[in-house]
């Protein structure tokens, strides 16, 4: 599941940008003309789509089309060509596709405006629509002739080697972050285990085989330098036993009176035992 879960993100992002810019086409001058498709549209595959190209009657088409198909024309690939304002986008393109139209082109009814994304409901629109430029406009309405195959609408195929990029380098991030995860993830896990594995306490054992010596006052200064424990602060004793912990510091035999000495030499923690508990 967790391996399905990048490829179902990719699907998602990769459907998401199937929207691209497309260019029409109007074949007796080769001539391109560059638009912007209307959101939630039908897209336009690979292949493109070719057919006859009408000006849409009313021209801003925001009430039912009286040229559209005839019965006996089902089978024809129809382009209605519609004029900007007056109603919504959606108005339009609902009134071509009522009409039998397989698409709608409409065109600026402002100079130099710039191309926009036709905003259009998905629901019930089944045909192709793009938006072009006044002058684009005007250019396919003073040459279109009703001619089978005369306009073609054909995707750009410059912006689709970007969505081509998009998608492989969301797919790069998503397998970084996976084995950025996989790598370090176990690391951090082994780590924070070892280091709850440590041992709370030092064997008596090892408490036991700690180098001892006799103390002489007389011979004060040659092993130590204290008279003192450091832990209950009674002085030492001629002839005591006393211990030395791997830090130096001399202790009383845990054999004397000092109560302290188990619990303190044999304390969690590696650092220096006398130090910690004067603390």
């Amino acid at each position: 599941m967790r391996q399905a879960f990048p490829g179902l993100c990719l699907l998602v992002f990769a459907h998401l940008v199937q929207l691209t810019s497309a260019i029409v086409v109007l074949k007796p001058f080769a001539r391109e003309f560059s638009d912007l498709p209307a959101k939630f549209a039908i897209a336009v595959n690979s292949s493109g789509i070719c057919g006859a190209l009408l000006i849409s009657d009313p021209l801003d088409a925001c009430s039912s089309l009286r040229n559209g198909l005839g019965p006996n024309e089902t089978d024809k690939t129809r382009f209605a060509l519609i004029v900007r304002g007056e109603c919504a986008f959606k108005d339009k393109v609902q009134n071509a596709q009522n009409a039998g139209f397989h698409g709608a082109i409409v065109y600026d009814d402002r100079d130099k405006g710039k191309l926009v994304y036709m905003m259009i409901e998905s629901v019930n629109i089944t045909i192709h629509a793009v938006f072009v430029s006044k002058a684009s406009g005007e250019v396919l309405k003073e040459h279109a002739l009703g001619e089978e195959g005369e306009c073609c609408i054909f995707p750009f195929q410059n912006e689709t080697a970007w969505t081509v990029l998009a998608i492989s380098f969301i797919s790069f991030l998503v397998i970084l972050g996976i084995l950025i995860i996989a790598i370090f993830a176990p690391r951090h896990w082994l780590y924070s285990q070892g280091r709850n594995q440590l041992p709370k306490s030092v064997d008596t054992k090892i408490v036991e085989a700690l180098p001892c010596f006799t103390f002489s006052s007389s011979g004060l200064g040659e092993c130590h330098s204290e008279d003192t424990c450091a832990i209950c602060l009674e002085n030492y004793k001629d002839e005591e036993i006393l211990k030395v912990l791997p830090c130096q510091h001399v202790v009383v035999s845990v054999s004397s009176s000092c109560k302290a000495v188990d619990s303190v030499v044999s304390k969690e923690g590696p650092g220096c035992t006398v130090s910690e508990w004067k603390k």
